[in-house]
């Protein structure tokens, strides 16, 4: 009976499969089915109990079928009917669900539906997800003590979504199925990736598809979705070419739109959205030109010019209540690893457009949010690693500190990894700060010299102040991949950043007490270190992981990045000498008292 139950279940769970080059389908909740309540955070099937019990939420056997009491009622003949479901389905065909325990059923919904390819979902074990049923209602969110020295978050605060690094891999679903290794996992992939991804790999459709769905049923509405870019694979650009580039962008842009149809979007273009992939020019390009047309519906009709001429491009938010602007840039024009601006004094005139973009939103009284994709300073996971060439960082961070009183708080991804940096004044008090939101794909670096350079899928919603766009409060959510290969994928809060650390707010001065507290105290680095890869990698941060991070927050500057490094592997050097040579010294005095006791 219970084996019979677990592949009734495994059968109905048929996924629609994107098929290149169409545009792939969305794995959009069943259209007959409408609840009242929270959306669907579980993306996956409630399957029948296989022990015979009724299950919590109101469920009826009907051989080997469950409908869903109260989940609908018919509106013709006064007769109230549930709507019935293979092997667990919920669907409400005749109206819309009413609240209670109904909503139980209704929260399972997912994105299971019959598609043009079936895949039962490999190794589910439909019993363990009834287990799981609770975490369905997780995005309604629940009010919460305020912990000491942290400010209530007003009832009129904004909120919006950050998501980053999507990186879809358009032929993971046929590499899995022949028996292959990923394309994007180049010569460390094997066989045996699971359904909603592989650590080796970019994402794949599903995973992108489930990430933006889960963002819709924790926050259906929010203020506006930052999208910083990078969405294609890694793969040699011979694997690719500009049509397949634009056809990336476009179906990922689709799926956003649908999700968020009425929603303001900000984007930015990471450097993998380019072919050749880096070489970003400082001027008009036709990747550029589609790219415009692709994201009109979220740009007035003065940033399209500027994003035709550079890809970047500045807006007011949409809040009728704020004055709050988005700086939307194209740092990838600073890569070092772009050689079309190598020796170019001002890429595109992007720093002058800059400087006069934030020299008038001081003038109107504006407080603004920059947005990109590479960062400046170094790469947290790897010691010495810029992103920057030298005279871009320099000149970046010579704009922040000059305009620092204007730039509420900086976003950007491209490091796949969860971390801050921090902004200084010349006298050494922090100004600004700049958050790295984790990456959607799992993909594990091939960057020499890093270790455990994979992530778990994450998203992030950030609560701000309209009034002055003051960082309230960051809210990272994430999927375990290992978890959800085995189960079906259920996005989670990781943490948020005001109970994390202790802090009021997200502000310069509150995230400098982060980092000194990370700086010294173990507990807070283990936190911190385990959430930079999204709860991936577990290990230890040991005295040069600390060094790296440290090191890598505090100084975006390359001299005072090279002399934090120094210093403190230097105290590290001098502190290791002196416990050896306190062991020896307690060695050397043991050996007489063991010679006169003996």
């Amino acid at each position: 009976m219970a084996a019979a139950a677990a592949a009734t279940a495994a059968a109905a769970l048929e996924w629609r499969v994107p098929a290149s080059p169409r545009a792939p389908p969305l794995l959009a909740p069943n259209p007959r089915a409408r609840c009242v309540g929270p959306q669907p955070i579980v993306i996956g099937l409630l399957p029948a109990p296989a022990n015979g019990g009724r299950p919590q939420g109101g469920w009826r056997r009907r051989g080997e079928r469950w409908r869903c009491e109260g989940a609908a009622r018919r509106r013709r003949g006064g007769a109230g009917r549930a709507g019935r479901g293979r092997a667990g389905h919920c669907l409400a065909r005749h109206g819309r669900a009413r609240l209670g325990r109904a909503r139980q059923c209704c929260a399972w919904l997912g994105t299971a539906r019959q598609g043009t390819a079936r895949q039962p979902l490999a190794g589910m074990k439909a019993a363990v997800l009834l287990l799981l049923w609770p975490l369905a209602l997780a995005g309604e969110r629940r009010e919460r003590a305020p912990l000491p020295g942290r400010r209530p978050r007003a009832a009129a605060a904004g909120r919006f979504w950050h998501v980053t690094d999507l990186h879809w891999d358009p032929e993971y679903e046929a590499a899995a199925a022949a028996g292959q290794g990923c394309p994007s996992g180049g010569s460390q992939a094997g066989p045996g990736a699971g359904p909603w991804g592989s650590y080796l790999c970019d994402a794949p459709w599903r995973l992108l598809n489930s990430s933006v769905f889960a963002m819709r049923g924790l926050l259906r509405r929010p203020d506006f979705v930052l999208w910083s870019g990078d969405d294609t694979p890694h793969v040699p650009n011979e694997s690719l070419g500009e049509e397949k580039v634009l056809h990336i962008i476009e179906n990922l842009t689709s799926l956003i739109k649908q999700v968020f149809p009425d929603t303001k979007v900000y984007a930015a273009m990471g450097n993998h959205d380019f072919h050749p992939k880096n070489q970003f020019p400082g001027k008009g390009h036709r990747i550029y030109n589609q790219t415009a047309e692709m994201w009109r519906p979220w740009l007035n009709e003065a940033s399209i010019p500027l994003f035709r001429a550079g890809a970047f491009y500045s807006e007011k938010l949409p809040s009728p209540n704020t004055r709050g602007r988005m700086i939307v840039l194209n740092t990838n024009l600073y890569y070092d690893q772009n050689s079309e601006t190598a020796g170019e004094e001002d890429p595109g005139g992007q720093f002058q457009w800059l400087e006069e973009t934030l020299t008038n939103a001081s003038k109107a009284e504006e407080m603004v949010y920059i947005v990109g994709h590479i960062p400046p300073g170094f790469f947290e996971k790897k010691r010495g690693k810029p992103w920057f060439r030298s005279d871009f960082n320099k000149r970046y961070l010579k704009i922040v500190q000059k305009h620092h009183r204007v730039i509420a708080a900086q976003f950007f991804g491209h490091h796949h990894t969860d971390s801050f940096r921090m902004f200084y004044s010349d006298t050494g008090s922090p100004i600004n700060v700049m958050f790295l939101a984790p990456g959607v794909t799992p993909w594990k670096t091939t960057l020499p010299g890093v270790n455990n350079g994979a992530n778990n899928p994450g998203i992030r919603v950030i609560d701000y102040d309209p009034d002055t766009l003051q960082v309230q409060d960051v809210v990272t959510y994430y999927l375990n991949l290992t978890r959800a290969n085995m189960m079906g994928p259920v996005w989670e809060e990781e943490y948020r950043l005001t109970e994390a650390f202790q802090i009021p707010d997200g502000s310069a001065h509150s995230m400098q007490t982060v980092l000194e507290r990370i700086s010294k105290d173990a507990k807070y680095l283990q936190q911190y270190y385990e959430f930079n890869s999204v709860k991936y990698d577990l290990d230890l941060c040991g005295e040069d992981c600390r060094v790296d991070h440290v090191c890598a927050i505090r100084e975006i500057d390359f001299t005072r990045y090279d002399e934090c490094v120094k210093a403190n592997s230097s105290t590290t050097a001098i502190t290791s000498v002196c416990l050896l040579l306190l062991c020896l010294l307690l060695g050397a005095l043991q050996s007489p008292a063991s010679s006169l006791m003996s």
